[in-house]
């Protein structure tokens, strides 16, 4: 604010020194009826809008006018430097001020400009028309300008932080929701065998130990992510394709028998491979919690720049409703433009994921 200030004030010295100077010089005289104080009054007073426009848009941009108006039958640098002042009173007005203030204030100012050039005896009306309506559009424009590119960032930066939100909420629910499954799951068979298998429910209690330090863990890496605002995992890296195997080591802990088969893949990109640790450890938390299945078959397979997955489990099947789970696996493979799908299959439940991406090129 104080760099705009001093810029203005710089501006509005530049501005008076010059046109002052033509006058002193007399390469530019009063009129001979208007005495000389009142002429060197206006012309210092018309170049004050320009310092003071930031602090008093809409008072600054009125006094402006009126300055304007006591210009148009001087005429010369004083009708100059009065139309420049209310031009840039009128670019703080556009950029700030509602939109129908600004086209009163922006019409009012061509019209004064408009009317008092023929109205009253002037050097040049055409001259007076000239300068202070192009002086008034030249502001309007630029004010625009400015308010149009301020409202696309704001637009964006709230685009940015939706799209944020949005991402780590689908966090917050995969990891939130499986973990919590396998524990609940677990819980119960200890609660159930407690008194007769000891042994079984200290075993139990030995994945849920386990289980609530994972989520623990990954939950304290998205927290330092917001906290920090570098977007770099603070404690863990993100889970990737590699963790696959560990993530249906700890489904089959809570009950159904996991096959899973990884093939063709080498190398994922990194939020590829994330989404498709997501849309795995989403479909089996819910193999866990709602399909009462005895077995579940995963298949990760890629080719051709694509990865393929495919979940499939003998439970009750059931109808695939669009509860968040299924919502937030839709929406990481609408990301890549991919293909989703999940309903009951001929036994079970099957959800069906196509994610294209870009093959790293070798350099």
């Amino acid at each position: 604010m104080r760099f705009r200030t001093a810029l203005d004030v710089l501006a509005a010295v530049l501005l008076g020194l010059g046109a002052g100077g033509n006058l002193a010089a007399g390469a530019w005289a009063l009129p001979s009826w208007l005495p000389g104080w009142l002429g060197w009054t206006i012309l210092v007073a018309s170049v004050v809008p320009i310092v003071v426009r930031r602090w008093w848009p809409l008072t600054t941009y009125v006094g402006s006018l009126v300055l304007t108006a006591a210009a148009v039958p001087i005429g010369g640098p004083v009708l100059g430097v009065a139309a420049v002042g209310a031009a840039c009173a009128l670019y703080v007005v556009v950029g700030r001020l509602d939109n129908r203030i600004v086209r009163i204030g922006f019409v009012a100012g061509l019209a004064e400009v408009g009317v008092l050039s023929f109205a009253l005896p002037t050097p040049s009306a055409s001259q007076a028309v000239n300068v202070g309506t192009g002086a008034l559009i030249v502001g309007y424009a630029f004010g625009l300008t400015v308010r149009a590119r301020r409202e696309h960032a704001v637009t964006e930066r709230d685009q940015a932080v939706s799209a944020e939100r949005l991402r780590i909420a689908r966090e917050m629910h995969d990891v939130v929701a499986h973990s919590m499954s396998l524990i609940a799951v677990k819980a119960a068979v200890g609660h159930h065998v407690a008194p007769d298998q000891p042994g079984e429910a200290r075993e139990a209690l030995r994945v849920i130990e386990e289980t609530s330090r994972e989520a623990l863990a990954e939950l304290r890496r998205m927290l330092g992510v917001l906290r920090d605002g570098t977007g770099v995992p603070a404690l863990a890296p993100a889970p990737t394709l590699d963790d696959l195997r560990a993530l249906a080591e700890r489904a089959q802990q809570a009950g159904p028998a996991v096959d899973l088969v990884v093939e063709g893949l080498d190398e994922l990109p990194n939020g590829v491979g994330q989404s498709v640790y997501r849309i795995v450890q989403e479909a089996l938390t819910n193999v866990v919690k709602h399909a009462g299945a005895t077995t579940c078959r995963i298949r990760v397979t890629g080719e051709d720049g694509e990865v393929r997955i495919e979940v499939r489990d003998d439970g009750r099947g059931g109808s695939a409703e669009p509860g968040h789970g299924l919502i937030g696996m839709r929406e990481r493979v609408a990301v890549y433009g991919g293909e989703f799908s999940a309903g009951p299959g001929e036994r079970g439940f099957r959800v069906f994921a196509r994610l294209p991406y870009e093959p790293a090129v070798a350099r």
